[in-house]
């Protein structure tokens, strides 16, 4: 299967999950983050919004209070990441996802200790299939980033032996879904 169609159906299938299952599966998601080192010796963490039923991961910025949160805003074909708390204010970006509001705090990447990446799909390898935007891909190819820890974040039945790699596709450093934090790829 190539990435289009590959994306579509992991896609429809992570939308068919009830909203009991997606929040279920999402909390576990959060309790394993939060049992993992690299989360929990982390002082600045970039996370995202949940859109379409991405795994949710409020339960982790809501009970989280003396971490330092990034969030990202589409800016031309780049992440802007933006201090944000919770429930602080959003608006909506050009793709319908809530983003912090131009005004917040940037953060740069110096303070960054860690990036939860949200992923249609990963292998076990570490690469990850995104929307097929790229933003994510021109982030951890970006020298200043390359050694910022990163976790892709998806749903068991998304982690995947394998998925179609490009040359431009780097791996991240590990994987969590509901049930395991894969480190080291």
């Amino acid at each position: 299967m190539d990435k289009i169609q590959l994306r579509r159906s992991l896609l429809k299938q992570r939308q068919s999950m009830s909203v009991a299952q997606w929040k279920q599966k999402s909390d576990r998601i959060c309790t394993n983050l939060l049992s993992s080192p690299q989360f929990t010796q982390a002082k600045t963490v970039l996370a995202y919004f949940s859109f379409r039923q991405e795994p949710d991961l409020s339960p982790l910025l809501e009970n989280t209070p003396t971490k330092i949160w990034g969030m990202p805003r589409c800016v031309g074909d780049s992440l802007l990441w933006h201090q944000w708390t919770p429930n602080e204010a959003v608006e909506i970006g050009c793709y319908g996802i809530p983003e912090p509001y131009a005004k917040a705090p940037i953060i740069s990447y110096e303070q960054v200790d860690l990036i939860l990446i949200p992923c249609v799909a990963c292998n076990q390898q570490g690469y990850r299939l995104g929307y097929g935007g790229g933003y994510y891909d021109r982030l951890l190819a970006a020298p200043e980033w390359a050694n910022k820890f990163a976790i892709g974040i998806v749903f068991d039945f998304a982690y995947l032996p394998e998925l179609p790699i490009d040359p431009w596709d780097k791996p991240l450093h590990a994987v969590c879904t509901e049930t395991k934090l894969v480190v080291g790829c």
